[in-house]
C-alpha cells in the first residue's frame, strides 16, 4: 500500500482566480471506499462491528461539537473558533489505529483526535471560554487544548511546531527500546515551515518512529496547494527524506485507518518513518474570523459536500445493515444532550483569578514576580478586582 500511486494531473486555477476543485478524488490516492461508497474487499480493513459504531459515534460527536463551537461563537458566549467540518475521517481514522501508549501531536484543528482519545467535553469546552477549570488556565488560545496524561499535547498557533517535537518523542521511545510510536498532524501550509523539513530529515535519517498526517484540505487560510508547492502530491516529498509516503482519501475513514494502521505498524517494527497525505477539503472557514467566500469556488464546496466522510461511512454501515434511520435519530438524541450537559457545565464555570499569571513560571517565585504579584494585590486593594461586564472578549 506505501508505494507510489499512479501520477495525478496538474492543479488548476479558475479565470477568477479561485482554486478549481476535482470533481472526483484523482486516481492516485488510495481508497476503500469508491465513489458510491461501495467497499473494494481487498482492501477493506477487517474490524468488528465494536470498532466500527465507535467510530462512526466519534466522528458524529465530532461534528456536533464543531457545529456547537461555532453556535457559541456566532451568540458571543466565546470569543473565537477554529471548526473541522469535513475533516473527521481523518481525525478517527488515524487514531483508532493507536495504541494508548502512542504520543499524539496535533494541531489547533483536530477536536476529534481529543474525543477520540477519551478527553474529556467539559474540559475541551473549558478551554473554549478560558475559565478557572481549563487545564491551561484560561491562558491558551480557544481550540488549543492539552492533556498529558492521555499522551495528547498542547497546541501551538505557529504551524508544524508539533512536527520536531514528535520526531523528538518518538526517538526516546526508540533509544528506550519501547514500542510506542509518535504521531503527528500538520496542514498542506504546514509542509512550507522549516520545523518540517527539519523534521523529516532527522526522522528519515534517525528512522525515528513517527507517523506524520498531512491533513490536505486545499487551502492554508487563503493560499491554495497548488501555490505552496510544485509537487503533484505532498506525499510525493517523503522519497527525499528516505521514507515512504502515500496519498489517501481524506473523506475514506476506512482507507484513512488502513494507511494509518499500516504505517504504525511498519513503525513499531523499527522500520522508519512514514508520510501520509490525507486529501480532503475544509467545508468551514479557516476560523470563525474567516470568510472563505472570498477566496474559494463555489463549485469547489458543492463538488466536496457531496463525500461528506459521515454520510460516506454512514451508508456504507447501512450496506453492512449495522445502521438505519432509527439509531441514527437516537444517536443524535443522546450525543446532542451529552454536549448539551457539557456546555452548560462549562460555562458557568468562573474567569481565572487574576494571579494565577504569576502561576507556573518558575518552580521558585523569583524576586521579582514576587514584587509583580504585590504590586497587583496593592492595586487591587485601591481600584477592586477587575471584571469584564461589557462580556465582550478579547480576540
Amino acid at each position: 500500500m506505501l508505494e507510489k500511486h499512479s501520477k495525478s494531473k496538474k492543479k488548476k486555477i479558475s479565470s477568477n482566480g479561485h482554486a478549481k476543485a476535482p470533481s472526483v478524488l484523482r486516481a492516485d490516492c488510495f481508497r476503500v471506499l469508491d465513489e458510491a461508497n461501495r467497499p473494494n474487499q481487498k482492501v477493506e480493513p477487517k474490524l468488528s462491528k465494536e470498532v466500527l459504531l465507535r467510530m462512526y459515534r466519534q466522528m458524529q460527536m465530532t461534528r456536533f461539537y464543531d457545529e456547537r463551537g461555532m453556535l457559541l461563537q456566532r451568540q458571543g458566549r466565546i470569543g473565537f473558533y477554529v471548526p473541522s467540518f469535513g475533516q473527521e475521517a481523518i481525525q478517527i481514522g488515524t487514531t483508532a489505529a493507536l495504541k494508548q501508549t502512542d504520543w499524539i501531536f496535533p494541531s489547533y484543528r483536530e477536536p476529534g483526535v481529543f474525543i477520540s482519545r477519551g478527553a474529556s467535553l467539559f474540559d475541551m469546552l473549558c478551554n473554549l471560554w478560558g475559565n478557572a477549570s481549563d487545564v491551561c488556565k484560561g491562558r491558551q488560545m480557544p481550540n488549543h487544548y492539552s492533556f498529558s496524561d492521555l499522551r495528547l499535547f498542547s497546541v501551538s498557533s505557529p504551524i508544524s511546531t508539533q512536527v520536531i517535537q514528535a520526531v523528538g518523542a518518538s526517538l526516546a521511545s526508540k533509544l528506550r527500546k519501547e514500542k510506542d510510536v509518535a504521531i503527528t498532524y500538520f496542514g498542506d501550509g504546514g509542509t512550507s515551515e522549516n520545523d518540517f523539513h527539519t523534521g523529516l530529515t532527522f526522522a528519515g535519517v534517525m528512522k525515528t518512529p513517527t507517523v506524520f498526517i498531512c491533513t490536505n484540505n486545499q487551502f492554508a487560510i487563503s493560499v491554495p496547494t497548488s501555490k505552496q508547492t510544485a509537487a503533484e502530491r505532498i506525499a510525493d516529498k517523503a522519497i527525499g527524506y528516505g521514507m515512504p509516503g502515500i496519498a489517501v482519501d481524506g473523506n475514506d475513514v476506512l482507507a484513512v485507518y488502513a494507511a494509518t494502521q499500516e504505517a504504525v505498524d511498519r513503525a513499531r517494527r523499527g522500520e522508519g518513518p512514514t508520510l501520509i497525505e490525507c486529501v480532503t477539503f475544509r467545508m468551514g472557514p479557516h476560523s470563525s474570523s474567516d470568510d472563505p467566500t472570498r477566496y474559494r469556488d463555489s463549485k469547489m464546496f458543492d463538488a466536496w459536500a457531496k463525500r461528506d466522510p459521515i454520510q460516506r461511512f454512514r451508508q456504507y454501515l447501512e450496506g453492512k445493515k449495522l445502521w438505519d434511520q432509527k439509531k441514527q435519530e437516537e444517536l443524535e438524541k443522546e450525543l446532542k444532550a451529552i454536549l448539551a450537559e457539557a456546555v452548560e457545565k462549562a460555562e458557568k464555570e468562573p474567569a481565572p483569578d487574576i494571579e494565577t499569571l504569576f502561576e507556573d513560571v518558575y518552580e521558585h517565585p523569583t524576586a521579582q514576580l514576587l514584587r509583580q504579584r504585590e504590586a497587583l494585590q496593592k492595586e487591587q486593594e485601591l481600584r477592586g478586582k477587575f471584571e469584564n461586564t461589557s462580556e465582550a472578549f478579547p480576540l
